[in-house]
């Protein structure tokens, strides 16, 4: 498999006043496409700032970085959101919803910038919460739903545009255990069905161990690259914690 992210020396630093903070210092690592990558680290490890970059929300100090075979670290910001907007599909922790919109509307969202009409946006909206399990759900508003049908709900919008990648900062904070298994259970099946790149941001290593690789960052480096020969499976964890 050829490496869908390919960084060298990845550096990130931040003026505040007169002092520099050096949040990411010289990174390199590849991720190969179709691979499901956990990135850990404590607070202030820099893996908030790695995951922005990845996904074309802020630009390193200095460094190569190159998304998909394109140099994403040259791209000007029209640029840079052409590429968010067709290669990577974004979950976040507290899901991101508008109040007053069904869930059918909320999937569609992204298509709004592209070319794509009302009925075909509609049509790839219904069809991206059925492959997360929603169908019958598609004109509930947020507050109808629970936490873990809203992160579905926000998995469907990451799906809509039909993207290369899935970058997920902290998917699962915001829910119960079993909901969080649940949710894994989703990346996983996206991972190896669909065959897309998962990258997740987390601290819980029990979420961690559903990927099949972990990289940890401390102080801005990379402290540990390890492989997952045999990754936590949802329906195990969760008939696991039925036991319980």
């Amino acid at each position: 498999m050829a490496a869908i992210v390919h960084i060298r020396d990845l550096v990130k630093d931040y003026k505040l006043g007169e002092i520099t903070a050096h949040v990411l210092k010289g990174i390199s690592l590849d991720i190969e496409r179709g691979d499901f990558v956990a990135i850990m680290g404590p607070s202030g490890s820099g893996k908030s700032t790695l995951m922005n970059i990845l996904g074309c929300l802020d630009k390193p100090s200095s460094g190569t970085y190159w998304l998909d075979d394109i140099a994403v670290d040259e791209l000007d910001r029209d640029e840079l959101a052409e590429i968010r907007s067709r290669k990577i599909g974004f979950v976040f922790q507290q899901f991101n919803l508008l109040a007053r919109t069904s869930a059918v509307e909320n999937v569609a969202l992204p298509l709004l910038y592209a070319d794509v009409s009302a009925r075909d946006r509609r049509a790839r909206a219904v069809e991206a919460l059925h492959e997360v399990g929603l169908a019958g759900w598609e004109e509930h508003r947020p507050s109808q739903l629970s936490g873990g049908q809203q992160q579905r709900v926000a998995i469907a919008r990451s799906l809509v545009n039909r993207p290369r990648i899935i970058l997920a900062d902290e998917p699962t904070g915001a829910l119960d255990t079993r909901t969080s298994f649940e949710i894994m259970g989703i990346f996983q099946r996206l991972n190896r069905e669909a065959g897309i790149t998962v990258i997740i941001v987390t601290h819980e290593r029990d979420i961690a161990e559903f990927a099949n690789r972990n990289i940890t960052l401390r102080d801005g480096e990379v402290v540990e690259d390890v492989q997952i020969m045999h990754p936590r499976q949802a329906h195990q964890a969760e008939q696991e914690l039925a036991a319980i």
